[in-house]
């Protein structure tokens, strides 16, 4: 009988728990409709103390949902927005980016005293209100600690510039950066071999003591096929900047020989070659470069677009001049970039472009082709002019510069962990 009873009060016990978990859980999945229904998606609080709170700008935000969501009202939202945009050059958030800080007063009245606006990491607004009412905005620079850092690599059998890259610690923006320079005089299809070495100075910026985000590219070094390549970044008396190599000769090129980054050749230059769809042997007047339809065809250099159609052989094709001596094309392109028509005028690297398999293609990959003269020359050895050469007094300023900056490299060479403050 005794143990009929336990039993049963068992049963009973279990059955109390099971209700009671039950509610609970009820009002759990209550908690969150409310709160997630309340929040509207109206910012991301990141941090919050009692007079202070940090938003995140999220997608949907706009400055007047997360300035009404803190409680203020629609005549300081407009005054707040007009002022930014008049005293900072903020027209709007960008999600993801943008941070928002509210600081309130202590008192019982606990209304916002401060709000402060941070675009970037180097950037912040200050906004406060004076004793009539109106918002003054105060936008403040933030000191970088910059520093020059030495990181240098080597091709190993079976290796991308980009593995090699990686593997040397070298992010990924910089890696982006120098393929971009490189490309001007290298093939990285066919110029990266085992056993080459190279080598990347660049910037580190810091803020009280924490890296914030990498700079520019100061120096790149590699041992190509046709020798080394070597380019330092430069600002010229009159402050513009640009690439030179060890005498003070311009780096940049007026053209790239690898319009797409890191595209894989599958067909070079050729005076005979036979057609993978005629079948008949014929000039391959250009470089064929793997690229999925779809993937942005960026112009190799500035110029003008003095043809753009179709035609049985190239397909979709558009052809750029660029100057009095060369011209570019770019075939089989699945469709061309918004606004590029003939008579545009283009930068280097702006996308005019789509690759695809428009014309007599076995699939989608870029044609690319230089014309020098009114003739076709190949790519990857053509020699192609600089767009930035030095006078003769920036030229002397340039290789008394390079001469320290060279003994700065020596010591990171010796002490790559260390760095140099610029």
């Amino acid at each position: 009988m005794e143990k009929a009873k336990n039993i049963i009060m068992n049963k009973n016990l279990v059955k109390i728990i099971l209700w009671a978990a039950g509610i609970l859980a009820v009002m759990a999945i209550a908690v969150t409709i409310y709160f997630g229904f309340s929040s509207k998606n109206i910012g991301e609080v990141i941090s919050k103390t009692d007079n202070t709170v940090v938003v995140d700008v999220v997608a949907g935000d706009t400055l007047s949902k997360i300035l009404l969501d803190q409680g203020l009202g629609h005549n300081d939202v407009n005054a707040i927005a007009s002022v930014l945009k008049a005293k900072a050059d903020i027209n709007g958030l960008r999600a993801n980016r943008d941070k928002i800080e509210f600081v309130r007063s202590n008192d019982a009245e606990n209304k916002i005293t401060k709000i402060i606006v941070i675009p970037s990491p180097w950037r912040r607004v200050d906004l406060s209100s004076d004793d009539t009412g109106a918002w003054v905005c105060n936008p403040i620079d933030i000191e970088r600690d910059t520093r020059m850092v030495y990181r240098q690599g080597e091709i190993l059998d079976g290796d991308s510039f980009y593995l090699a890259g990686s593997r040397a610690g070298i992010p990924a923006g910089i890696l982006a950066d120098v393929y971009d320079l490189l490309a001007f005089e290298m093939d990285f299809e066919r110029d990266v071999r085992a056993g080459q070495k190279f080598s990347v100075v660049y910037e580190e910026n810091y803020s009280e003591g924490k890296k914030v985000d990498n700079g520019a590219v100061i120096v790149v070094s590699f041992d190509a096929l046709r020798g080394n390549v070597k380019m330092y970044r430069f600002k010229k008396s009159d402050n513009s900047i640009g690439y030179y190599d060890p005498n003070g000769n311009g780096a940049i090129k007026s053209l790239k020989r690898t319009p797409i980054n890191n595209a894989k050749v599958t067909s070079s230059f050729s005076t005979r070659r036979k057609h993978p769809v005629l079948g008949f042997t014929r000039a391959h007047k250009g470089v064929d470069f793997r690229a999925p339809t779809g993937t942005p065809i960026p112009a190799a250099g500035a110029g003008r677009v003095v043809a753009r159609g179709y035609n049985r052989g190239h397909g979709n094709f558009i052809k750029l001049r660029h100057n009095g001596s060369f011209e570019t094309l770019y075939a089989h392109m699945s469709k061309f970039a918004k606004n590029v028509k003939v008579g545009t005028t283009v930068k280097q690297g702006q996308i005019i472009g789509y690759s695809g398999s428009t014309g007599l293609s076995t699939g989608p990959h870029l044609h690319y082709e230089i014309i020098k003269d009114g003739k076709h020359v190949n790519p990857m050895t053509v020699k192609l002019p600089a767009i930035n050469n030095l006078d003769a007094a920036n030229k002397a300023k340039f290789l008394e510069y390079k001469k320290v900056l060279d003994e700065a490299i020596e010591g990171l060479i010796k002490n790559p962990s260390a760095f140099v403050q610029m």
